[in-house]
This record gives C-alpha cells, structure tokens and sequence, in this order.
C-alpha cells in the first residue's frame, strides 16, 4: 500500500488509554516504542469497542533513572554513574553452584517459600548478622528485592490507603503505591537535618487512611543511614498509629563508620516486613533473588500471594544464592573496601572542585548539589549533560520532588570512571 507516511499519536489521542474516539481514526499504541506496521500500513479503523486501561496504570509514573539510562545505552562512549550496578563480577563459587543445578537438574518446581536450606540458611543469617530472630515460616524467597517490596505493600495496602515514604526515596516505593490503588505521601529528608526522618513532619502527615510507613537505610538514592535511637522513635511512631512498618535493606552489608539497624530487630510487637537483596550485596543483579521476612502468622496469606504471583522463584538461581550466603563473604568485604575507597577519593575530587554533597554512611551513591546550573530542571540538565558530556547520572528529582537539583551518582564503577565522569561535571 502506497501512503503517506502516518503521523504519530500522542498517549492522549489514544481511544484505549482516553476512551472512545470517532470510527476511523488510526491507532498507534505507544507509537514510540511498537515497530510500525508492515510496509507502513494504516491501522485499521477503531470501532469503538476498545477497552480502557485501568487508570491507576497511568497514573504510575515512569522511572527518570530508567529515562536517562536507556539513552546512555545508546550513545557510544558514555561513562554510565546512573544505576546501581555493583563493578564487580558474581563470585566464582556463586556462578558454579548455579551452574551445578543446571546440571544436577535441579528445574522443578519449589515450595512457595522457596527451597529448604536456603530459607533455613537466611534464618541463621538474619539471627548472626541482624540480630532478627525469626522461624522458617516468615522467610520468602522473592524474585529479586523488588518482587518483595511489592509483596509486602500488596499486603498492607488497599484502594485509597495510604503510605509514608521517604522524599528522596526509592523510585519504586512511589510505583508500586499507584500499582495499588495506594496513595503515595512522600515525608522530607532534607540538607538540613542531615536526611533524617523529622517525627513532628511524619505526626502531621499521618491520616486515618495511613496503612504503611516505610523505611529505607541505607538510602538509595542518599547513602544516608539511620541511628538506633531514630529507628527507635520511627516504631513508636508505627505503634502510636498502628501502622505496619516496612524496611528495605538492600544496602545492608555497605556502612562506613557506622552500624546498620535493622528495624525489626527492634520490633516488638510483630509489625515489621523486611525486604533484603542479593542483587548488591553479591552483585547478582540479574540473578533475580531477594527475601521478604513477615511478622508471626503470615504463612497462609503468603502461600496465597506467592503462588499467584511466581509460584516460585528459579531453582538453580536458589541454589547460587544459598551459596552466596553460606559461603565466603570475602567478596562483600572486599566489594565494601572498593566502595569505600572510590568514596574517598570521589570527594577529596569533589572537594577540590567546590561543589556540596552528602558525605555517604551506606550504600555506594553520592548525592551531589548541582543546583548552580540545573536551573530548576535537573531532569533536564542530566540529559543534556548525558548527549554533550558523555556522563550518565541519576536526577535527584527521580527520587521525589525534593531531590530536585541534585544528582545522584553510583560508585561502584570503577575509580577511573568515577573520577572522569565528576571531572566533567561543571563546577559551582
């Protein structure tokens, strides 16, 4: 067929996200990232008997750190500090046990909770390292921590409840609560009371539609940690409003100077899921495995939600996991000393150059001030520092409305990398 070529449809011009629309318009379904059709061929007319898509599936917004890498990927050359990746390969030991259940066929199906020794080795894990002293039955294997982030909210949450999280925060806390039906209200951990939680802020804040309050520390994207004594407050807080509490703890094996408090170590009154990650500690990032811990009792409700959602996650990546938390931790603290040394020299640069910046206790990001030229769009000045610069980072403003003006930038690359890229950032 010989025509013009179509223009394409914006979302808004689209019958099933905005409804019906007049017989005979082309349709385009997310014209950006579809193929177009065979030999650019019209679609055909739209009858009116499309259905909508669920509301709250729009309302959820995009990832900017998703925005800015898929670009970076893009252009040749570019030094990417956008996403949390950890530089460091899976251990040698972690890949062959993987690759010895392949092997051994081990390709079955597994309890919803995952396979035996690795729930009972997390349980050993949790009392050695967390001070958290759980049974079996509370332990969840999960496809990476993301799975279990959602799991834990789809529980507590319902249509219109709300939930507390942090500004800056994790993209996802925000998704999931619009994936939910939730409604997200973001509490401030701002410069000037050192990225803490503000208790009076979080009384003010709290409804008789609140369900949930989460915590995240160390942050991403803050490399902030929490004291004891805050984490404390942050309970009572919970209890004072009977609020079920969840931690994510992804970055847990990465503090300098400081000790990482889980919060249900603390709990005392079973309202605390727990969310922890193989993804950074051991740099399985793509491996896909984490663990949601549940306060006393969820048993059943948990076999209901895993089964619906996973039944259950991949047998022989289980396998590389028990691996991964029985063996030698070498590794982590070797991965924890890089880390670390990348930090050190990344600010003594930083330093030099002028600019402000949170000093790290967690996690392996720095959250740079880059007010002085972002002009109130750091959204924006990324992607024109990614195109004309060649340097990925993550817009402060990702993580929430009071990230706006700051970056975020990972360390865990390597230190040549790292300097280059603060190198080209331009100075206050």
């Amino acid at each position: 067929m010989n025509m013009a070529r179509r223009k394409p449809l914006g979302n808004a011009e689209h019958p099933a996200l905005f409804g019906a629309r007049a017989r005979g318009i082309l349709i385009n379904v997310f014209s950006q990232s579809c193929a177009p059709f065979e030999n650019d061929e019209v679609a055909p007319p739209y009858d009116g008997r499309m259905p909508r898509i669920a509301a709250h599936i729009l309302d959820t917004p995009a990832s900017g750190v998703r925005h800015i890498l898929e670009i970076a990927l893009a252009q040749e050359g570019a030094i990417i500090l956008a996403v949390g990746e950890p530089g460091q390969d899976v251990a040698e030991p972690i890949r062959q046990a993987g690759a010895d259940a392949w092997m051994a066929g081990h390709t079955r199906y597994t309890a919803n909770g995952g396979i035996a020794p690795l729930r009972q080795a997390i349980v050993e894990k949790l009392a050695r390292v967390n001070d958290v002293h759980v049974d079996v039955e509370q332990v969840w294997v999960t496809i990476g921590a993301t799975q279990g982030l959602h799991q834990a909210m789809a529980i507590t949450l319902g249509a219109g409840d709300e939930v507390l999280l942090p500004d800056p925060g994790y993209t996802t806390f925000t998704m999931n609560a619009h994936m939910l039906h939730a409604v997200p209200v973001p509490y401030t951990l701002s410069p000037a009371r050192g990225f803490q939680p503000d208790i009076a802020q979080l009384e003010s804040l709290v409804t008789e539609r609140t369900r949930l309050l989460i915590i995240n520390s160390p942050s991403n994207p803050l490399g902030s940690t929490f004291e004891r004594e805050t984490i404390a407050e942050l309970l009572d807080f919970a209890k004072r409003h009977d609020l079920w509490v969840l931690s994510d703890e992804c970055y847990e094996a990465f503090t300098y100077g400081v000790e990482h408090v889980s919060p249900a170590a603390l709990d005392t009154d079973d309202r605390v899921f727990t969310v922890f990650s193989t993804s950074k500690t051991y740099a399985m990032t793509g491996i896909r495995v984490g663990y949601l811990v549940t306060p006393r009792g969820f048993r059943d409700t948990m076999v209901r939600v895993q089964e619906a959602a996973i039944s259950c996650v991949n047998t022989p990546a289980q396998y590389a996991t028990l691996e991964a938390i029985t063996g030698s931790q070498a590794p982590v603290r070797d991965a924890a000393a890089h880390y670390r040394a990348n930090f050190d020299a990344a600010t003594a640069l930083l330093d030099e150059r002028g600019f402000t910046y949170l000093t790290p206790t967690g996690a392996f990001y720095l959250w740079i001030d880059m007010s002085h030229v972002s002009a109130g769009d750091v959204g924006a000045w990324c992607e024109r520092f990614l195109r004309e610069d060649g340097v990925a980072v993550a817009p402060g403003s990702a993580f929430g409305r009071t990230g706006e003006g700051w970056i975020r930038v990972c360390c865990a690359s390597t230190l040549d990398d790292l300097l280059e890229g603060l190198r080209r950032l331009p100075a206050p």
